[in-house]
């Protein structure tokens, strides 16, 4: 099994910054494409950013400028720095991983952390 675990999270004046950090645990043979969603009171879990194994990186255009998606592969960690965050910033943050498992190296299979809140005050 893998276990994803978030940190970072907590209560922000707008245009102030947090980082996310998420870590991967568990027995498998490599992580793809490890990225954050976040999902809003009333409102369905969206991507924010994706960052594969080889550092590729792709962002909602919501957060372009503002957020850095990285990826420490030696430490199995993807991180999330926010600057400039905004109240509609506000939502729990998910940490997704795609993983390939030893026992079955054509597919992969996606994971999921448990959120971690992200407020922001205006």
């Amino acid at each position: 099994q893998v276990q994803l675990v978030e940190s970072g999270g907590g209560l922000v004046q707008a245009g102030g910054s947090l980082r996310l950090s998420c870590a991967a645990s568990g027995s498998y043979f490599s992580i793809n494409v490890m990225g954050w969603y976040r999902q809003a009171p009333g409102k369905q879990r969206d991507v924010v950013a994706a960052i594969t194994s080889g550092g590729s990186t792709n962002y909602v255009d919501a957060v372009k400028g503002r957020f850095t998606i990285s990826r420490d592969n030696a430490k199995n960690t993807v991180y999330l720095q926010m600057d400039s965050l905004k109240p509609e910033d506000t939502a729990v943050y998910y940490c997704n991983a795609g993983v390939v498992h030893f026992r079955d190296r054509r597919n992969t299979y996606s994971y999921w952390g448990q959120g971690t809140q992200v407020t922001v005050s205006s």
